[in-house]
């Protein structure tokens, strides 16, 4: 009982501390200056990198692609940098994924390590500072919707993979996910992507509708590869951040892991429109 109240208490002050900071731009980019920060120091300690390096290469990213773009409201030619940042991102993102159904452990020699801190890591919380600018004027309610898809998805694919969930997703990495779980995660997602729709009046129906399905689906990636990078450190959690859960990564690994797609579909988006 009294693990279960440390758990929701925590939870709780980590989603008031999002809503709160998410009203106001230069306080949500503080946030995620601190989350980035937190999450690349409990990535290190997984991947056994003790540099400084991608500490210098996150402070980097964040001040020209998040900062400049976000509060000076100037691309100031850094829209190509940006495209590369996305593609680079995106690849190496994609290369995880490759390794998580074809490699019995992630391959971490030296040279990947950084690419992971730079192209996993620190560039994902660019990518939610450049989404909650996807307007001309700060407006962080895809943001919020995005937040809202991932928290629904992982509530239903636990509620229904615990009530009927049968068939294992990835036992070997995640014993508890199984596929019923994850469908019901993507279904309720899909629901709930009407209803953001609706309230946020931002994308259309068919926009969230999709973006709730590209969400559930690497958000569940990002998790299954998290779970797979504490296996091969031996651990059970990220960090000790959050009683009752864990390391902050672990709250935000599946958001961490969309970011880039989530980016790159509302561009899409910009050009089709």
């Amino acid at each position: 009982m009294k693990e279960t109240l440390i758990r929701s208490l925590s939870g709780l002050v980590y989603v008031l501390l999002l809503l709160i900071c998410v009203c106001f731009e230069q306080a949500l980019i503080a946030l995620f200056f601190a989350f980035g920060l937190i999450c690349l120091s409990e990535f290190k300690k997984l991947i056994q990198l003790k540099s400084y390096i991608p500490n210098i290469i996150f402070l980097l990213l964040y001040a020209i692609f998040g900062y400049w773009q976000a509060v000076l409201k100037t691309e100031n030619g850094l829209t190509e940098a940006t495209q590369i940042l996305t593609v680079l991102s995106i690849f190496v993102v994609l290369f995880l994924i490759k390794d998580l159904f074809s490699k019995k452990t992630i391959p971490l020699f030296k040279t990947k390590r950084f690419l992971l801190t730079t192209f996993y890591i620190s560039s994902a919380f660019v990518f939610l500072i450049l989404i909650a600018n996807h307007y001309e004027t700060y407006n962080p309610r895809i943001l919020l919707g995005s937040f809202l898809l991932i928290w629904i998805n992982d509530s239903f694919a636990y509620l229904v993979g615990k009530n009927i969930g049968k068939q294992k997703l990835f036992e070997a990495i995640s014993p508890k996910k199984t596929v019923e779980g994850f469908l019901g995660g993507v279904f309720f997602s899909c629901i709930a992507s009407y209803f953001i729709a609706t309230f946020t009046e931002t994308l259309n129906f068919t926009y969230w509708l999709i973006l709730a399905v590209i969400i559930s689906v690497f958000g569940t990636l990002g998790d299954l590869i998290e779970s797979k990078f504490k296996r091969q450190a031996k651990v059970k959690d990220s960090g000790i951040i959050m009683p009752g859960h864990g390391g902050l990564l672990d709250r935000l690994d599946s958001i961490i892991f969309a970011a880039p797609f989530i980016y790159l579909f509302l561009r899409i988006l910009n050009y089709v429109s």
